[in-house]
């Protein structure tokens, strides 16, 4: 068969979708991601996570059945996180499709294109990320009970990779041109405690800087309530971890978090912040808050916005509050906050965090950094700093005109201009 693997959602899901092409890629068949054009069958790999997720994997589905309806395609299956959580709805409401699989039903999954689940295959995958970067998953699911989240329902309790098998499928990477390994998992800093008794994440981290080829190491979703300590100086020793870390902490108002079950309060959270910058002053931190959950009245927003103006950090992302059926807060917290005030809150922080990424990026004008080219566009390429991941954060836009860039290569420039979220340079040198 010709099949089209669609990903939809994060990284997690984007992980899972690489496996599957490469069962189905054992199984015979020809197989392409996000490119449904020549395709007969069409896998897509759903989200489930908050209303506007669910809403774009529907409208996919939507539109993949009515292809199939015009004759363009065969066959489409739903698979991921909605089809594991609603699948008797989906059902019910989408009787075109041609089967509905959770997130575990591999060897169902396959069967039904005439293939069988190759375990050790696992550690491979058909990368769909640039050549140079990959995604790396160490854990499935989460312990953590979020009020507001439905992972672990979708999910389930955490699951850690054992260590070697990462430490394999890391060496395969690297040895396919991967020099930057991103790692992610619902809650990274969790790592182990399944299978070891004990969070061995610093462990992890330093074995696979020895991976030869692997010149960027960059953590994802660090969960602050119980956070490791040793991985702090881990991040200020070691020279292949980016000096960043995603640390989604949702709030800093104390009844806010104590709503959400974050298991930390205000307090600890600038204490740990504090801590970090002190032991890596070069640090760039990624945040991730939610408006408009039950519980923020005017005075815990105006605390928000006093810890993101207090905090400034090089990297934000809001979200908007979704009440998520069968979770903590939609069994205790009326959803009473309107839609258009969230979408104000929203607003709020972004434009308060837009000032902050201008002045940081702006201090950047006349240093000299190390960028990683993702691709060419035009007349010009597009690069990282390892202040940066790929998608979410800023960008370094060099003139083609600097011909030492490389594709996937290291180069050194000099920022020239900055702007909000993105940065100019010149004089590139592939280091």
């Amino acid at each position: 068969m010709n099949i089209s693997v669609i990903t939809l959602g994060c990284s997690k899901n984007l992980v899972d979708s690489e496996r599957l092409m490469k069962q189905l890629q054992a199984a015979g068949h020809r197989v392409t991601h996000d490119d449904a054009t020549d395709a007969d069958t069409v896998f897509i790999n759903t989200c489930g996570f908050i209303e506007a997720a669910k809403e774009e994997s529907i409208a996919m589905i939507l539109s993949l059945v009515e292809a199939k309806r015009r004759g363009d395609i065969k066959r489409v299956y739903v698979i991921g996180c909605l089809s594991q959580r609603y699948r008797r709805e989906l059902q019910e409401e989408m009787p075109e499709v041609d089967g509905f699989f959770g997130v575990d039903e591999w060897e169902r999954l396959l069967a039904v294109v005439g293939g069988t689940l190759h375990p050790p295959l696992f550690v491979r995958r058909l990368q769909t990320t640039p050549r140079h970067f990959a995604w790396l998953k160490i854990a499935e699911g989460c312990n953590r009970g979020c009020a507001y989240c439905a992972i672990p329902l979708i999910r389930g309790q955490y699951r850690s990779t054992p260590f070697e098998e990462l430490r394999v499928e890391a060496t395969i990477l690297a040895a396919s041109g991967v020099k930057e390994l991103l790692i992610t998992a619902q809650d990274t800093t969790y790592y182990g405690v399944d299978l070891y008794g004990r969070r061995r994440l610093t462990a992890l981290l330093r074995a696979l800087s020895t991976v030869r080829g692997v010149e960027w190491i960059r953590l994802h979703y660090a969960y602050p309530a119980q956070f490791p300590l040793d991985l702090i100086a881990e991040l200020r020793d070691n020279p292949k971890l980016c000096k960043y870390l995603d640390i989604p902490l949702q709030h800093i108002s104390d009844r806010v978090l104590k709503n959400m079950r974050r298991g930390v309060d205000g307090a600890q959270i600038r204490a740990l912040i504090t801590q970090l910058r002190a032991a890596v002053p070069d640090i760039a931190l990624r945040t991730t808050l939610m408006v408009g959950h039950p519980g923020e009245d005017d005075e815990a927003f105006a605390e928000l916005l006093d810890f993101v103006e207090e905090m400034r950090f090089e990297r934000l992302g809001v979200f908007r509050y979704s009440e998520e059926e069968g979770t903590y807060a939609a069994r205790h917290f009326p959803d009473i906050i309107p839609d258009d005030e969230k979408q104000r809150r929203y607003e709020a922080v972004m434009a308060l965090q837009s000032r902050i990424s201008q002045d940081f990026n702006s201090r950047l004008i006349g240093r000299r950094l190390r960028v990683l080219v993702d691709r060419y566009e035009g007349d010009r390429y597009v690069a990282r700093t390892e202040y940066d991941s790929p998608e979410v954060d800023n960008e370094v836009i060099i003139p083609a005109t600097a011909a030492s860039c490389r594709l996937g290569q290291f180069c050194e420039v000099t920022i020239t201009a900055a702007e909000e979220y993105d940065l100019w340079g010149r004089e590139a040198s592939v280091v």
